[in-house]
């Protein structure tokens, strides 16, 4: 895979790039254009899901951006080595629904795995990050419950 320099110095190749930008500008028009970032087949698992084929994975953006307001990934550190890539990112929302909304953006923190296929399509995406940390213990009812077990198992 070539790669080219970035504003950042870190060099990346255009597949790396192109998966950069895709989640770094995604919005609901984007989810569409899905079948040009993954190959058919495509492999995605999350603490959610564990999907197969675009659009499957298709469904679960789509799911995304049903639940959550003004979502928004933010790279910020990538590697790539031979075909295999991971990213640090955030990802900041706002919840859609009432009973969820604190009245500030929330933040999940997480890393995702990718492998590309021969023709620079992601072929395997695994994202990973605490959902308990990161998304239980954000809501009102629920986080209650989970900051209390962290403490007494802690």
């Amino acid at each position: 895979m070539a790669t080219r320099g970035t504003a950042d110095g870190v060099s990346r190749s255009p597949e790396l790039a192109r998966v950069i930008a895709f989640f770094e500008t995604i919005d609901e028009a984007s989810v569409e254009r899905l079948d040009d970032l993954y190959a058919e087949g495509a492999h995605f698992k999350d603490p959610f899901n564990d999907v197969r084929g675009t659009q499957a994975i298709r469904h679960v953006f789509e799911r995304m951006f049903e639940q959550v307001e003004s979502p928004r990934f933010h790279v910020i550190g990538a590697m790539q080595v031979g075909t295999g890539a991971f990213l640090i990112w955030e990802f900041r929302f706002r919840f859609r629904f009432k009973r969820f909304d604190t009245g500030s953006v929330q933040t999940i923190r997480g890393a995702s795995h990718l492998d590309f296929a021969a023709d620079g399509r992601v072929a395997r995406h695994r994202d990973y990050w605490d959902a308990a940390e990161e998304l239980y213990e954000k809501l009102p009812v629920v986080g209650l419950l989970m900051r209390c077990l962290k403490r007494r198992v802690g």
